[in-house]
């Protein structure tokens, strides 16, 4: 019995070894191909674009209940709906399940309304901040794929560590799942985002049209708005920055009414949208990505802005990209520190401190900007904690300082006007001969050492100091917020208002919404200021009326919208300009009394006898 059954043990081994030699001659084993052979094949696969029918996943089960049979109707798992928040000392994350995304980003530290700042502004539609699209940069910009994913699980690692999960299938049978893992960190206004695809053993790529994944940011970052008008009010740009350029390379990215979308491939070290006080920025930290900016509209919105960072196609059953977002306020004390090190995640030369750059024209005068907000940051410090009261005081000490310069002005105006009579006597005698008139005039100014220029070059070098003024007031990130007076200036930022138009109501063409003060109170310094400072010989100069009353009724129309801490100093400026203007003009009158009563009396004139001849004198 023993023999038999050891016989039929070695028999069946030996079937099944003759068996396995002629599976495998029938059926070779294919080498694996090396890397650059797979980039090969997966571009090709990517070129037939094999997945495009059918080839978005779903949710698994439900997907392979009706297509692939890999679960029954009763094993549907359904996830509830859930919110997770995740709070720090400067941020308050609301998290949902739906699609593993960032519903609500709110700033602590910085106020809207009365509120903290909302970084995320959503239209009718739900918010697609920082969701996952598996489909191309192109599909994906233009809505031909969305996601319509059911409720992720969610794991709570720690209070600032959430992941979110899900399962895949695909038409073929073959599944994968996703999780999204976010990281949060005390003091900082960054946080990581973590992508993780796992497929089985037959997922040996994921390639939908093309691409792995796109990931979505979407529709508009905060702080609320009514509108996006300018750089003096609230705006929204595109930006890139290439670190490997020299002294790096930041671009500005136009997408207009025109061009409502851009894609950059020359995969920068980060992207961003900006507004005037606040900005998101990504630093993929993945080989391979492609970069698009889209303004597509977004129903209950007036303006929208999105951002899309989308995965080549990647080969292997297992990836995990990571990415950092910076999203919070682009001022210098934030961004600083990571150039520095000093960060939680030890990033340095970054580049970020390009969000708070000043760009353009203003970027010339961006030192003496610099020096003006030092300034005022002292003024603010040192003295009174209040902005308004700081911008007081830096107004007087710019007065201060250039009052050399305005009094010089001021003295080559009243000489202007004493050598006027002379002048217009030169005019007059050679007006069919203007190169002996010029001559005459050269020769003129040179006898009585006067130089025409020596009234307007002072005023002319303060306009640099003038437009680094109105930039700072209208840029500098700690005014916003800054109340000067209660009730009525809260907010130096902003334009003031005592009374708030109806929701919706606007002056037509005008684009008023609300009844200001401060352009009142600026037009009647203004007409007080002109009034002090006009000479004489000004009165009845037309253009010199029209200066005087003309422009300061445009500039009102110009400054009824701007920020009311640039209206404050303009105001403050005018007033103190008019008090250093009636002081020089009683030293300028004191001194031309001193001169004529210095000065030798004339001569006598000459008596002449009637009949036109002189009297003789008697012996």
């Amino acid at each position: 019995m023993e023999k038999r059954t050891i016989l039929a043990v070695l028999l069946s081994m030996g079937v099944m070894i003759v068996f396995l030699m002629i599976q495998d001659a029938m059926n070779p084993q294919q080498p694996a191909p090396p890397p650059g052979q797979q980039v090969q094949e997966l571009a090709e696969l990517a070129q037939e674009d094999i997945f495009r029918e059918g080839a978005i996943p779903v949710v698994s089960p439900a997907f392979a209940q009706v297509d692939a049979g890999l679960a029954e109707a009763a094993d549907v798992e359904i996830v509830p709906l859930q919110e997770v928040v995740v709070e720090t000392n400067r941020l308050r994350v609301v998290l949902s399940n739906a699609l593993g995304n960032i519903v609500s980003f709110q700033l602590l530290n910085h106020l809207d309304r009365g509120q903290p700042v909302e970084m995320i502004l959503t239209g009718d539609a739900p918010s697609q901040a920082f969701a996952v699209v598996f489909g191309n940069l192109e599909d994906v910009m233009a809505e031909r794929v969305r996601p319509e994913y059911r409720n992720f699980r969610v794991n709570r690692v720690s209070d600032l560590i959430v992941e979110f999960s899900q399962e895949f299938g695909l038409a073929d049978g073959r599944q994968f799942s996703m999780t999204k893992r976010y990281e949060f960190q005390p003091n900082e206004y960054m946080f990581e985002l973590s992508i993780v695809l796992e497929g089985g053993a037959l997922m040996h790529y994921f390639s939908f049209q093309g691409a792995a994944y796109t990931l979505v940011f979407g529709p508009q970052i905060g702080p609320s708005f009514t509108r996006l008008v300018g750089r003096h009010e609230e705006f929204r740009e595109f930006m890139a920055f290439d670190r490997g350029a020299r002294r790096g390379r930041l671009s500005v990215e136009a997408v207009t009414d025109r061009a409502p979308s851009a894609v950059i491939t020359t995969q920068p070290s980060w992207a961003a949208i900006v507004g005037k006080y606040f900005a998101l920025a990504v630093m993929p930290l993945t080989p391979q990505y492609h970069i698009g900016f889209s303004i597509r509209e977004e129903s209950g919105l007036s303006d929208a802005s999105r951002m899309y960072v989308t995965r080549p196609a990647l080969i292997g059953s297992r990836h995990e990209d990571r990415f950092r977002f910076y999203f919070g306020p682009k001022n210098h004390q934030n961004l600083i520190i990571y150039e520095r090190g000093d960060n939680a995640f030890g990033l340095r030369d970054t580049g970020l401190i390009e969000l708070s750059a000043t760009r353009g024209f203003w970027a010339i005068l961006s030192p003496l900007e610099n020096g003006l907000r030092w300034l005022l940051t002292f003024f603010y410090t040192r003295t009174v904690p209040n902005y308004g009261v700081a911008i007081i005081f830096l107004t007087i000490l710019v007065k201060v300082v250039l009052f050399p310069l305005t009094k010089k002005a001021s003295e080559g105006t009243l000489r202007m006007q004493a050598l006027a009579p002379k002048i217009k006597e030169i005019q007059e005698r050679n007006k069919g001969n203007p190169q002996k008139m010029n001559a005459e005039m050269g020769e003129f100014y040179r006898r009585e050492g006067y130089n025409p220029l020596s009234g307007c070059l002072p005023m002319v070098l303060q306009l640099p100091i003038f437009l680094a003024m109105f930039n700072l007031f209208n840029t500098h990130f700690d005014l916003r917020g800054a109340m000067f007076i209660p009730g009525w200036i809260t907010d130096l930022s902003v334009p003031e208002s005592v009374w708030d138009f109806p929701e919706g109501a606007v002056i037509p063409l005008l684009g008023w919404n609300a009844l200001r003060i401060l352009p009142f109170i600026y037009v009647a310094s203004q007409l007080l200021y002109g009034k002090v400072v006009q000479t004489p010989d000004q009165k009845g100069n037309k253009m010199m009326k029209y200066m005087l009353y003309a422009m300061p009724i445009v500039f009102f129309f110009v400054l009824y919208n701007m920020p009311s801490g640039l209206l404050v100093y303009w105001i403050m400026s005018n007033i103190l300009t008019m008090v250093q203007q009636m002081s020089i003009n009683k030293y300028m009158a004191r001194k031309k009394a001193l001169a004529a009563a210095a000065a030798p009396p004339p001569p006598p004139k000459p008596v002449i006898a009637p009949g036109g001849s002189k009297k003789k004198k008697r012996r």
